[in-house]
This record gives C-alpha cells, structure tokens and sequence, in this order.
C-alpha cells in the first residue's frame, strides 16, 4: 500500500512539474516576442495572448503584468507617433489588468507599471493632468523604488524622466545619462525571481549610455 501510495505521489508531482514547465514555455514564448513588436497592431496581439494565459493560471501575476505592459508599450509607440490624444485608452486597459495583478502579489515591478500607465494618461494633456496623473505616477515610482531599491527597471525609469524633461521643469540630460549609468549597474547585478519574471530594459540603458550628449 505504501508503495502504491509513493508511486501516485510521484505521478502527481511529475504532472505538476509538466504543468509548470508548460506554463513557463508558453509565457517565455510570448516573453521573446517583445522585442520583435514594432507596431501598436503587434503590442494589442501580444496582449492578447497574455490575457490567454492569464485566464488559465489565475493564481499567477505574471500574465497579467505582461497583458499590462503590452498595452504600455502599445500606448507608448502612440506617444512617439504623436497619438498622444488615444493614450487614455490602453493606459487604463493596463491599469485593470495591473488591478489584478496587484490583488495576487504586490510588488516593485506592478507598482512600476501603474507609474507607466499614469505617465501615459498624463500626456495627454501634460499641462493640465501634471497635478493629478502626474501625482500619482510620482507616488507609484516612490513605491515601486521603496519596495525594492535594487530593482534596475525602477533606476531606467527614474532616468527617462530625467533625461526627457526640459531643462526649465527640472530636467537635466547629464543627469539622466548618469541615472542611466546607475540602471546599467543594477541591471549587471539583477537576477530575477523567475525564469518569467520581467528582465527588460537593459538594452535601453546600454543604448543611452552609448550617446553622445547634445
């Protein structure tokens, strides 16, 4: 019977192992398309099969961070493409999902993203959402840095703000290329949690880093 007993535990422990090895192949998957996504058309597909995920692994946070930071990216290529009116829209779509995702863990990189997502709602109308939006992505980047200091994602972003505001709103370029150059060093050290854990950003500090300045 004790035997019986020890070869179902193994049978369930390797179904397990199946599973979680499934769902890690299929989230690493999608992972190593991010770089590929050039459009908002490729950033709204790929949030799509996030969300797919995030349906089945209901107990994981990071499918639905991913589904967030797919419409981020999404909004961000709108702010680049002068779309700054539409940004509304997928930064609230990933604020739900970061809603979410908050309610299974709480963490730096999800608080990091809320900063994201309320930066994009801020550009909307910078002048006139800089006391609300702007607030409030000042509070989640304070919170994503207090609940973990080390985490580079925190510094990258910490240096794009400095290095894209104007000079007369506090901004600095010098300083932002050494805040840049602080993300570098954090993301040297970094080692994620997970093999599906967010690792991205460091190929944005390098690039930075390797521009004169103007």
């Amino acid at each position: 019977m004790k035997k019986y007993l020890l070869s179902f535990a193994l049978v369930v422990l390797s179904v397990t192992a199946f599973a979680q090895t499934g769902y890690e192949k299929a989230m690493t998957e999608k992972i190593t398309k991010l770089e590929a996504c050039k459009s908002p058309e490729d950033f709204q597909a790929l949030a799509n099969d996030f969300q797919r995920i995030a349906e089945k692994e209901k107990d994981k946070w990071q499918p639905l961070y991913y589904v967030a930071f797919s419409f981020i990216q999404k909004g961000r290529i709108q702010m680049r493409d002068g779309k700054t009116a539409d940004l509304d829209i997928p930064a609230d779509q990933a604020m739900k999902y970061l809603a979410s995702a908050e309610t299974i863990e709480n963490n730096s990189e999800i608080h990091l993203l809320k900063k994201m997502a309320y930066s994009l709602k801020m550009m909307v109308n910078p002048m006139q959402r800089y006391m609300t939006d702007g607030a409030k992505a000042a509070e989640e980047l304070a919170v994503a840095e207090k609940l973990n200091p080390d985490n580079p994602r925190v510094a990258l972003i910490k240096a794009e703000d400095m290095y894209f505001t104007p000079e007369q709103y506090g901004g600095s370029k010098t300083k932002g290329l050494e805040l840049f150059k602080l993300a570098l060093e954090k993301f040297n050290s970094f080692k994620p949690k997970t093999s599906v854990d967010p690792v991205w950003g460091k190929e944005e500090a390098e690039y930075f880093i390797s521009q004169p300045l103007k």
